[in-house]
């Protein structure tokens, strides 16, 4: 059975939905990491009043999620399954999808993580390197790596965030595979009937066709009938 390796690829951002970009050079490593870490935050206020014993915590905001691990890149060529590379290059090409700057977006691009069941849309937060094995020469040979990427958040998805008291702060949809409309819309309104209405406010051609991995926004019903 072939092994899945964990891929990054990079991606645009147009009128608020990112896609992977399939212009530009995706990664994949050498050695799938051997876990990694899915942080979730919720920020809370709170409220003291002058000589008060306690305080209470009252929720401001969901924060972005975050990810991160650790990859190896050898380049003794005696891992199982790999060849011999040149570690400086691999590092290169590394940096070259996660860290390099969008000259047209004039901010770090953004990438999509993907592996099995992971799949995350975000920018690299920290990027650190360690080389622990070299040539006589003192090229490295290896190479420890720890990532950690923050998740992209659109602008209308801030605005949302913004106005705590708007229905659509838990309806903003990451599509899955077998989701269809109808089948949203009767998990989220109790009525699968609202998938016209949806599929307008999404701007969907085809609302047969929603693409694993893309974001959808069921706004409240008013708006949608209004």
């Amino acid at each position: 059975m072939a092994v899945t390796k964990l891929t990054i690829s990079p991606c645009k951002v147009d009128s608020g939905k990112i896609s992977v970009d399939t212009s530009k050079k995706k990664f994949e490593v050498m050695i799938n990491p051997s876990d990694y870490t899915h942080g979730f935050t919720i920020q809370y206020n709170k409220d003291e009043a002058l000589g008060a014993t306690g305080s209470e915590q009252k929720f401001d905001a969901y924060k972005p999620e975050k990810i991160s691990f650790d990859l190896v890149i050898d380049g003794t060529g005696v891992v199982a399954g790999t060849s011999a590379v040149d570690v400086k290059t691999r590092m290169k090409d590394l940096e070259g999808t996660v860290y390099k700057f969008d000259g047209n977006a004039h901010e770090p691009q953004y990438v999509r993580l993907l592996w099995g069941s992971l799949l995350f849309y975000g920018r690299l937060e920290t990027l650190s390197v360690q080389y622990t094995l070299f040539k006589p020469s003192g090229e490295p040979l290896r190479a420890a790596v720890k990532l950690s990427f923050i998740e992209f958040v659109s602008k209308e998805e801030e605005a949302l965030e913004a106005n705590k008291t708007s229905p659509d702060l838990t309806h903003i949809v990451e599509v899955k595979a077998g989701d269809t409309l109808p089948l949203l819309c009767a998990r989220i309104y109790k009525d699968s009937s609202y998938y016209i209405d949806v599929a307008r406010w999404n701007n969907l051609v085809n609302f047969r066709d929603i693409e694993p991995g893309s974001r959808l926004h069921f706004p409240p019903l008013k708006v949608t009938h209004g």
